[in-house]
């Protein structure tokens, strides 16, 4: 077999579709850990940086159990005091649409309002 054979036998330039990244499976995943984590909480300004890396972690570790192989994972988490305002936030990506994608969630209770957005970005 030459070189050149084996070579391009194990570079991958997309990710077939079973370990394709799934936005709909990453949604789920954030939705159930804000729920775990934050049913009952109370804002607090002195524990929303722990808090929020906590979430960030959190999630990433559960993203990385789906088994989204050679994918960069991004994951951000906003939380903020619900005094019943509005919020806009907006996100700009460059990447392969083919490829790479996005889920979000949020999260409400009477006291806290959380975002949080995770992007998977395939490594070539």
């Amino acid at each position: 077999m030459a070189r050149s054979e084996a070579a391009a036998n194990t570079y991958l330039i997309r990710p077939n579709y079973k370990h394709k990244f799934k936005a709909g499976v990453a949604k789920e995943c954030i939705r159930e850990i804000l729920r775990d984590q934050l049913s009952g909480v109370q804002y607090n300004p002195e524990e929303v940086p722990t808090l929020s890396r906590s979430l960030a972690d959190s999630i990433k570790n559960k993203l990385k159990d789906v088994g989204f192989d050679r994918y960069k994972l991004i994951v951000q988490v906003v939380i903020g005091e619900q005094r019943g305002e509005g919020v806009k936030m907006a996100a700009r990506c460059f990447w392969d649409a083919d490829t790479d994608s996005y889920a979000q969630d949020i999260y409400m209770n009477d006291s806290l309002f959380c975002v949080a957005a995770a992007f998977g970005v395939y490594y070539y």
